[in-house]
C-alpha cells in the first residue's frame, strides 16, 4: 500500500525538500495549490496523514487544522519555527499530533511520519526501520537514507548492517556475522566476510557515513 501525505507549506523550498524525501520512501506526497482552499484539496487527496504549518497566508495553520478535525482524525504533524511551548501546546490543543521545530533533520521526520502511521493504521510490518545517528534503515525494502540520499544495498549488505544497528554501540563478532548471513559459517571463508563489509563501507561514504562501522580488531565489528 502506498501512503498519502499532504504537505501544507507555503515555503516551497522546504515543501519541495520534503516531497522529495518522501517520495524516496515510496510515499505519495501533494501539496497545497490554493491556500484558501485547504479543506477541499485535503477531501480531493485524501491523506493518509497532514504535514501542517502554522504561519500560512490568509489563515493560520490553527485554523486548517480545526477545519480538518470537523471531518476527519487523520494524523496532522505540526512543522514550524514558532516552536516555542505556547505554540507547541496549541497545536496540541487544535487537534495536532504531534510537532516538529524548523530546521529539522529529515531522518527525524521520517521516523515521526512511520511511528504515527504505525500507531494510526497498524501498519507495522511494512513500515519497519531503524535510526542511529541520522541514518534510516527501512527493513521493507534493503535500502538506507542518509541526509535525503537513498542507499540501495544487496542482500549481504543489508543483512550485515542489519545486524549491527540491531546491536548499535555493540561489537558483533566475525562468526555472529557469517551464521546472520549464510546460516552457518561452515561453507564462509574470512575473506568473504571482509569483502562484503569493505563494498558496504564504500557506499555508506558515499552519502557521508565515513567511519559509520568501525573496526575491533581480532573480535569483529560495531556501529558507533
Amino acid at each position: 500500500m502506498t501512503y498519502k501525505i499532504l504537505i501544507v507549506e507555503d515555503d516551497k523550498g522546504i515543501s519541495a525538500a520534503v516531497k522529495d524525501c518522501l517520495k524516496s520512501w515510496e510515499m505519495q506526497v501533494e501539496t497545497i495549490k490554493d491556500f484558501r482552499s485547504i479543506t477541499a484539496e485535503f477531501c480531493k487527496f485524501n491523506p493518509h496523514l497532514v504535514l501542517m504549518d502554522i504561519l500560512l497566508p490568509f489563515m493560520d495553520g490553527y485554523y486548517w487544522c480545526r477545519e480538518i478535525r470537523k471531518i476527519s482524525n487523520v494524523p496532522i504533524i505540526f512543522i514550524s519555527s514558532a516552536s516555542d511551548n505556547m505554540n507547541i501546546v496549541m497545536a496540541m490543543n487544535m487537534g495536532g499530533d504531534d510537532f516538529i521545530a524548523k530546521p529539522f533533520d529529515s531522518s527525524v521526520l521520517v521516523a515521526k511520519i512511520q511511528a504515527l502511521l504505525r500507531r494510526s493504521y497498524d501498519f507495522a510490518a511494512t513500515l519497519s526501520f531503524l535510526s542511529y545517528k541520522g541514518a534510516v534503515l527501512d527493513t521493507s525494502n534493503n535500502s538506507l537514507i542518509y541526509n535525503n540520499e537513498k542507499v540501495e544495498l544487496t542482500k549481504n549488505e543489508y543483512r550485515i548492517l542489519l545486524c549491527l544497528m540491531e546491536n548499535k554501540e555493540k561489537i558483533v563478532s566475525r562468526e555472529h556475522l557469517m551464521e546472520k548471513l549464510w546460516e552457518s559459517d561452515a561453507f564462509v571463508d574470512d575473506n568473504t566476510l571482509t569483502v562484503n563489509i569493505n563494498r558496504l563501507r564504500k557506499k555508506l561514504a558515499g552519502v557521508g557515513l565515513c567511519d559509520f562501522i568501525t573496526t575491533k580488531v581480532g573480535v569483529g565489528y560495531m556501529v558507533k
